[in-house]
């Protein structure tokens, strides 16, 4: 019997690549009794450090955020849904919880609800989303979201992603 050759894997500790000029995609989590989307909507233009993230990959992907890059902002915990459209507004910096300056957080200011929450069921049971790190690897805190995940996640939830900019 011959064996078949392994597909290539993708590293799940992957921290996508930026090609020039390429804006990049993410999703960040937050349990709403504790900082809840309405609470970075009230923040305004001004927004708010992401701070308390303790995860070497999520501080990595922070560290990989653009000023302008989109986000989607994630209830877990309570309710499991995508509320809203966030904006990286400063670069990774040191997190100011952070006594032992290992850790960092970008900045982020809310830009836009969607129409339509989008729970974590509804990705799950949707084919196009399969792959989405919200499905495969629901622990990790702050994720990259591919274009096509993007643009399926915000039809959704009620949004054109081409009317979303960089800012």
């Amino acid at each position: 019997m011959t064996k078949k050759p392994k597909a290539a894997a993708v590293p799940v500790s992957a921290t996508p690549t930026r090609r020039k000029g390429e804006m990049l995609y993410w999703l960040l989590k937050s349990e709403p009794d504790v900082f809840s989307w309405d609470m970075l909507k009230a923040k305004g233009s001004k927004g708010e450090p992401w701070t308390g993230v303790r995860n070497y990959l999520a501080r990595n992907n922070m560290r990989a955020m653009q000023i302008g890059d989109l986000g989607f902002f994630y209830h877990s915990n309570i309710g499991k849904e995508i509320v809203g459209v966030l904006r990286v507004i400063a670069l990774a910096h040191p997190d100011q919880t952070d006594d032992t300056g290992k850790w960092e957080c970008v900045d982020v200011e809310a830009v836009q609800d969607l129409s339509r929450a989008v729970t974590l069921d509804d990705a799950k049971s949707n084919p196009k989303l399969a792959s989405m790190r919200l499905v495969t690897d629901t622990r990790l805190s702050v994720q990259p979201v591919t274009a096509d995940e993007w643009a399926e996640v915000c039809r959704m939830g009620g949004l054109d992603p081409k009317k979303l900019r960089r800012g």
